[in-house]
């Protein structure tokens, strides 16, 4: 038995023949000393509903449970986890709710009410998609923090700054809002099966909204644009968002000269606000 009195990982899995599906961009953790790091992570978990997404054969789910989460709520799309995940509840009784749900549909927000942390081993395949949908709701949010593992090169994206090579459009979205921080990398051998590249645990922690923020739409609009062609100056890569770059970026007080890695985040506000305008 391991230390939280349920069978270890690799039993659980053979048992109900979890075999990890690329399809739904599985990789599972088994190590719940990995796990339980990753739940200490996040800070804090009593007094949380604590929100996971993609539990599978449920590492991460025990080791919310086990560092102090009053209450968890996992979303699993995939039906063959339900039973693994059925025993974590009987063991912690009335602290874990399980819902079979596609989380790009899912209205996480009505989900729960009191404060809420996101803490997620995300599927590699909708992990960005995801993210940007929960950086660009009607702010503030219904989180107070994310913390989630990423592929190691999305989150170095996430965290990048101004004039470097990873800077670029989940940058933006990700930093306008919310202060982030690469806190930890994990070995591509911790996972079953190993994935091709390292991971690495992101924490996003959510900003006051200025009061002259640009709308989520116009700032994707920009961003998308400008680094859809980040080669190319403002004044080319922005006439997939505007009819006019060049009057855009007058009214933004940018040089349409310059090119996308080498605009901050507020530049990137300013052009997203006259977009709007």
């Amino acid at each position: 038995m391991s230390e939280d009195g349920l069978a270890p990982l690799r039993e659980v899995i053979a048992r109900y023949g979890l075999s990890a599906r690329k399809g739904l961009g599985q990789n599972f953790l088994l190590d719940l000393n990995l796990t339980r790091r990753i739940a200490r992570a996040a800070g804090p978990l009593s007094g949380h509903t604590v929100i996971e997404v993609g539990p599978g054969p449920g590492g991460l789910t025990r080791a919310l449970l086990m560092e102090g989460a009053d209450r968890v709520v996992t979303i699993e799309r995939d039906a063959r986890a339900l039973p693994a995940l059925a025993e974590i509840s009987a063991a912690y009784p009335g602290r874990l709710r399980v819902i079979e749900a596609d989380a790009l549909a899912l209205d996480m927000a009505k989900l729960t009410q009191g404060p809420v942390k996101v803490v997620a081993n995300l599927p590699y395949n909708v992990a960005t998609a995801l993210l940007v949908g929960w950086l660009t709701l009607p702010w503030p949010p219904f989180w107070s923090s994310l913390t989630l593992m990423f592929q190691k090169e999305v989150a170095e994206r996430i965290v990048a700054r101004p004039g470097s090579g990873a800077y670029g459009r989940l940058s933006i979205l990700a930093q306008w809002r919310a202060r982030c921080r690469r806190l930890f990398d994990v070995d591509r051998r911790a996972f079953t099966p190993p994935p091709a590249v390292t991971s690495s645990v992101v924490e996003i922690i959510p900003l006051p909204e200025p009061e002259d923020a640009p709308a989520p739409a116009a700032l994707e609009a920009v961003t998308r644009a400008a680094f859809g062609q980040r080669r190319k100056m403002l004044r080319s890569s922005l006439k997939a968002a505007a009819s006019d770059p060049e009057a855009l970026c007058a009214r933004a007080g940018i040089d349409p000269t310059r090119r996308a890695e080498e605009l901050t985040i507020e530049d990137f506000c300013r052009l997203a606000r006259c977009l709007a305008g």
